[in-house]
C-alpha cells in the first residue's frame, strides 16, 4: 500500500459511529501498517507490456485497547494510473463495492491520478486489505518503468514507528537492464539495491524498503527496464501519467484528503 495521505492522530481519538463519507470532525483513529506486500507481474499482450498488481496490506486501527474507538465505516480512496482496468478490493476476503471518486485527483511526484472510492464496513481492530488491478506500462525515452508511491509518513506513529514494504516483480516478458531507484518529489533519483533471480520462464526481482518514524524516508520506488512494450503515446519524462504505479494505496480518511487539497 503505497500510502499517500493518511491523517494519523492520537490513538485515543475515535471516529463517530457511523462515520460519514466526508466527516468534518478530526476525531478519526490512527492507522498502522507495519508491513505491506506488493507483487507485480509484467507480461506482454499484443506488443504492449502490462503490469498486474496484487497488494496485501495488514491494517491495524490504533485504539489504545478501547474497542469503542473502532469506526463503523472507514472511507478510503485509492489512486490509479491511467488505463487501469479490473480494479477490485477485499477486506478479510469480502469484496468491497468501489466507485470512481469524482471530486479531485491525487498528486504524485510524476503526475495526477484518478481515484477509486471504497468503504470498509464493518471495521475490525485488525483487518487484511487486498487490492488487485492491471494497467499498461509506460515507455519513456526508450525505457519502460513503473513507480510505487511510498508516502508512508502518516502511518508512522510512536505506537507503530516502523513499516516494511516488500516488493516482488516477476517479469514474464523478455526484459533487459533492470534498474531500481528511489525518488522524492524533488526528482532526484537514488539507486536502490535489489535481488534478482532468473529461471527458464521468468526473471524475479525483490526489493525491500524500510520506513521508520524520525528517520529520513526514501520516497517513491521506481523500477526501470528495457522491454518491447508500447503505449499509445510517449510522454515527457517529467509528466508521465501512464506509469505503472504499484497501487499507491491510500487508505485515506476523506476528511484528511480534502483538507490537504
Amino acid at each position: 500500500m503505497a500510502l499517500i495521505f493518511v491523517l494519523a492522530v492520537s490513538a485515543a481519538a475515535c471516529l463517530a459511529s457511523p462515520a460519514e463519507a466526508n466527516p468534518e470532525s478530526e476525531d478519526i483513529p490512527a492507522l498502522a501498517m507495519p508491513r505491506e506486500y506488493v507483487n507485480y507481474t509484467i507480461t506482454e499482450v499484443n506488443g504492449t507490456l502490462w503490469a498486474k498488481i496484487d497488494g496485501t496490506y495488514p491494517i491495524q486501527v490504533l485504539t489504545a485497547d478501547d474497542e469503542s474507538c473502532v469506526p463503523a465505516v472507514l472511507p478510503m480512496v485509492y489512486p490509479t494510473p491511467p488505463g487501469t482496468i479490473d480494479f477490485r478490493a477485499w477486506v478479510d476476503g469480502a469484496e468491497l463495492e468501489c466507485s470512481d471518486w469524482p471530486y479531485s485527483t491525487h498528486h504524485t511526484a510524476i503526475g495526477d491520478w484518478e481515484m477509486v472510492y471504497c468503504e470498509v464496513s464493518p471495521v475490525s481492530e485488525r483487518f487484511l486489505l487486498t487490492v488487485q488491478y492491471e494497467h499498461p506500462v509506460a515507455v519513456v525515452n526508450g525505457s519502460s518503468l513503473f513507480l510505487y508511491d511510498l508516502n508512508i509518513a502518516d502511518y508512522l506513529t510512536e505506537l507503530s514507528p516502523y513499516s516494511m514494504a516488500y516488493f516482488t516483480v516477476r517479469f514474464e516478458a523478455a526484459v533487459l537492464d533492470v534498474r531500481a531507484y528511489t525518488t522524492l518529489e524533488d526528482s532526484v533519483w537514488n539507486e536502490k539495491a535489489f535481488k534478482s533471480k532468473i529461471t527458464c520462464d521468468a526473471q524475479t526481482v525483490t526489493i525491500d524498503m524500510r520506513s521508520a518514524l524520525g528517520e529520513p524516508l526514501e520516497g517513491d520506488l521506481v523500477v526501470m527496464f528495457k522491454g518491447s512494450g508500447q503505449v499509445p503515446e510517449e510522454f515527457p519524462f517529467w509528466s508521465v501519467v501512464a506509469v505503472a504505479v504499484a497501487g499507491s494505496l491510500v487508505l485515506v480518511y476523506v476528511v484528511a484528503y480534502r483538507r490537504k487539497h
